[in-house]
């Protein structure tokens, strides 16, 4: 057990039988009330946001929570199969834990997963990936519009919007967390 007074901001905590990460951690002293620690918190397994007035010496408990470099091996039902870089052990993580970049993993890439006595808690994927386009669109001749977007259909399956220049076949660079076309990738 810990006081909330070693709590700081990026902590995962036990709290109400659930883990939160604390976003915001502030004391606050008012003129002649006690001083408290005013925090917000998001729960880490279904993202809602928790406020909370801790007491200065209240009791609270901080997770250990472990965060590793592992590699996305293969997709398994729900889960997403990754193996440890360091030790080659292999780990089932929940597919939700990574959120909307789930769609665009490709086996061999590498992500972050945090745990908290062996049970996977939070996952992230890179900021960005690169994958081949299998499929789009032809551009129409004559449409030069500035910003003109058409589908395109990713090698994992997942539809991004991408210029009119692209072609089947070449590489472009997805943001992970809006699934957005950053660029093309040359060569």
């Amino acid at each position: 057990m810990s006081k909330a007074s070693e709590i700081k901001n990026g902590n995962i905590l036990r709290f109400n039988g659930e883990l939160v990460q604390v976003e915001e951690f502030i004391h606050r002293t008012p003129g002649n009330l006690r001083a408290f620690y005013q925090a917000r918190m998001r729960n880490v397994k279904s993202g809602k946001l928790v406020e909370y007035r801790f007491r200065t010496d209240e009791d609270v408990t901080i997770a250990r929570v472990e965060t590793s470099d592992y590699q996305y091996l293969y997709e398994d039902g729900d889960d997403m199969v990754v193996m440890d870089n360091a030790t080659y052990e292999q780990f089932n993580v929940p597919k939700f834990l990574f959120g909307n970049a789930v769609k665009f993993l490709k086996e061999g890439v590498n992500v972050i997963i945090a745990f908290e006595s062996d049970e996977p808690i939070m996952a992230q994927a890179p900021a960005s990936v690169e994958l081949e386009i299998t499929y789009s669109e032809p551009a129409v001749k004559g449409d030069t519009s500035s910003g003109a977007l058409k589908s395109a259909t990713l090698e994992t399956g997942a539809e991004i919007k991408v210029p009119l220049f692209i072609n089947q076949g070449e590489k472009v660079k997805v943001d992970t967390t809006t699934g957005a076309y950053i660029e093309r990738v040359k060569g």
